[in-house]
């Protein structure tokens, strides 16, 4: 079920009636919630729910059992357990396909014959997400960093809160389980407030991603030819704007449909186009998952504690596995791995080159960092290297023959577009959309709210399914 579509609008209409009916208590209200959650992700393929099953059995279990074991070599074990069952259903789900089609490469290159037949797998909907989030829930167990929930109930209610269930924020445990302890009721400021949010993130995915950015995106990624300088930089930046306002603003939906509902999330974005450097795009950019991959993989492999040599190794694998992360291709390896060797270039910059950042300067050190994270972006949106080498060889004028693919109305669209949200994140970026609200009048406000609902509505169609659903 897609947040920008019907069915989806009634069933939050049903869920928000339930939960602020009278006729429930609070252990009533959170069952509704869990049952809702699991319709919610039933609804795209009901048998991959008994995988959410499993994980939430297991991680049960393992957090009672972590709590209350003194010994360290059954807790190793425990901690496995989990971790055998989240990253196995992972693998295979996610990786199984590209593990089989390398291993045949391999051993076809070495000289035997091999050609197994393709594995039919149906990739889960979100399961790099709900993953992430139930396993750091037990390794905080092992650690003894936090408590165990109260109940099964409360604990599944976490792993599957369909808010957040298929393309985050990847919620921490002590962040969203302690929430379901006591009862919550959104205020009326809150309330409409969630439902501000919800309308802004619709707006973004339906207006701003699929009507405006997604054409010019696919028309030149999916075309097949070597194409212009302009093409291809326009192209890349038309899918740059289309992700953000795509994933970015899947949070802002989740975020809002949280809040009517009383429960509180995290912010997920924060004006990553205006950052400055990437340390700070990744305090932006995707937060809860740059967070656990800090907390639960660049730390534990050493974090900056033992070396240079040592932080840039650690530095570097966590970027390459936060690359496979999102998807099961080299192209995304070779993503994470260019974001690695940003960081570590900062570093080395930083160390040997220091220079101050002022009002002068920032932007153009924002545009800069904006510049090189389109580069990067060409690996994530090529579904081949031959179109990323084509599509970088275009962008840094190698192509001088490079055939024109989009009109001049729409080279002229995704600029003025980009333009305005580079602007904007700059403007916005030590500031929040609620603090902007403030300083403007409620009259203003609404007209604004119109425009965008009037807009969705003229807008919606397709229905398009968030891209961030795909990893």
């Amino acid at each position: 079920m897609l947040f920008n579509s019907l069915s989806f609008i009634l069933f939050l209409l049903i869920v928000l009636g339930l939960y602020y009916s009278k006729i429930l208590n609070w252990t009533s209200k959170k069952r509704m919630l869990l049952l809702s959650s699991y319709i919610f992700y039933g609804l795209w393929n009901p048998p991959l729910v008994v995988l959410l099953w499993i994980s939430t059995f297991v991680d049960w279990t393992t957090g009672k059992k972590l709590a209350v074991e003194e010994n360290q070599n059954k807790r190793n074990l425990w901690l496995f357990l989990s971790m055998a069952v989240n990253l196995g259903f992972l693998f295979f789900f996610k990786y199984g396909n590209f593990l089989l089609e390398n291993f045949t490469a391999l051993a076809n290159t070495i000289g035997f014959d091999y050609h197994p037949l393709k594995m039919d797998i149906i990739l889960p909907m979100g399961i790099s997400f709900y993953t992430f989030q139930t396993m750091s829930y037990t390794i905080d167990m092992y650690y003894k960093t936090m408590k165990p929930a109260k109940t099964f109930l409360d604990f599944s209610l976490y792993v599957t809160f369909f808010p957040q269930l298929v393309a985050g924020p990847i919620v921490r445990a002590e962040d969203l389980i302690e929430q379901f302890y006591e009862p919550k009721k959104a205020t009326i400021n809150q309330f409409i407030w969630g439902i501000f949010l919800l309308t802004l993130g619709l707006f973004q995915k339906v207006v701003m991603a699929d009507t405006l950015l997604s054409a010019a995106s696919d028309a030149i990624y999916n075309s097949g030819k070597i194409v212009s300088f302009w093409d291809a930089w326009m192209g890349t930046l038309a899918f740059s704007g289309q992700i953000f306002f795509d994933f970015a603003r899947y949070s802002t939906c989740a975020i809002g449909i949280s809040l009517m509902l009383g429960i509180i999330l995290p912010d997920n974005f924060k004006y990553p186009y205006a950052s400055i450097g990437f340390s700070d795009l990744w305090s932006r950019w995707h937060i809860s998952l740059s967070s656990w991959l800090r907390d639960y993989l660049y730390i534990p492999l050493g974090g900056n504690r033992n070396g240079m040599i040592r932080m840039y190794v650690a530095l570097m694998l966590t970027m390459l596995l936060g690359g496979l992360w999102h998807g099961a291709a080299w192209t995304f390896i070779v993503w994470g791995g260019l974001h690695g060797g940003y960081l570590i270039l900062e570093r080395l910059q930083k160390k040997y080159l220091p220079f101050s950042i002022n009002s002068r300067n920032g932007i153009f050190l924002a545009f800069l960092t904006f510049s090189c994270i389109n580069i990067s972006w060409v690996f994530f949106r090529a579904k081949e290297f031959a179109t990323a080498k084509n599509m970088l060889s275009s962008m840094f004028l190698l192509n001088p023959d490079g055939e024109k693919v989009l009109g001049l109305f729409d080279l002229l669209k995704v600029g003025v577009v980009i333009s305005f949200l580079f602007i904007c994140h700059w403007l916005m970026r030590n500031t929040s959309v609620k603090e902007v609200s403030k300083q403007i009048s409620p009259l203003s406000l609404a007209v604004v709210w119109v425009i965008m609902i009037l807009l969705i509505s003229i807008a919606q169609g397709s229905g398009e399914q968030f891209i961030y659903f795909q990893f």
